[in-house]
């Protein structure tokens, strides 16, 4: 019995099997950036805010979505206003995402900072994104009804959705009295 074209085929087959897969991230802004595109000629204060267990359960309850972290990555704005940076998921990977809400609580602004799926990256078009402006809490926000879905990011438009719906809740609930 030859055992060579055996070998040939084990050791290709295992040979292959241990390629490292390929982990795809593009970082589109940084913070700093995103703070200059979302709150311009503002001041900044980085509040270290950690959420209570009620307060926790409130935001999920309201938002329909669950907290995952109980310190929030937040500025507070001279006028009023906050710049938060949060991470939502996409299909399999973090998104991270920055939002900035006026004084009113009202959406004033979303950019996404990294994105790390292989494809939907669809979700930092100006134009998708702009659809959550001027929204809050009132309005609990749902794909394919307020925000509109784009084909082949569905999961990622969804939990950018969440995303918002959270951190609009986390204003109503917390920020707003700081």
């Amino acid at each position: 019995m030859n055992l060579k074209p055996f070998l040939t085929t084990t050791l290709l087959v295992g040979a292959l099997s241990a390629t490292p897969e390929f982990v795809y991230a593009k970082t589109y802004l940084t913070v700093d950036q995103a703070k200059k595109i979302l709150v311009p000629n503002v001041k900044l204060e980085k509040l270290e805010i950690v959420l209570t267990k009620e307060q926790q359960k409130a935001i999920k309850k309201l938002s329909k979505v669950r907290v995952n972290n109980d310190k929030i990555n937040a500025y507070k704005t001279s006028d009023g206003g906050w710049f938060i940076i949060d991470q939502v998921i996409g299909k399999h990977e973090n998104i991270d995402i920055a939002v900035s809400i006026d004084k009113y609580g009202k959406v004033s602004g979303v950019e996404v900072l990294t994105y790390r799926e292989t494809y939907g990256g669809e979700v930092r078009n100006q134009k998708w994104l702009a659809q959550f402006l001027g929204k809050d809490h009132n309005e609990h926000l749902r794909l394919d009804k307020q925000i509109k879905n784009i084909s082949g990011a569905t999961l990622s438009c969804r939990h950018i959705t969440d995303g918002v719906n959270r951190l609009m809740h986390t204003w109503n609930e917390v920020l707003r009295y700081i």
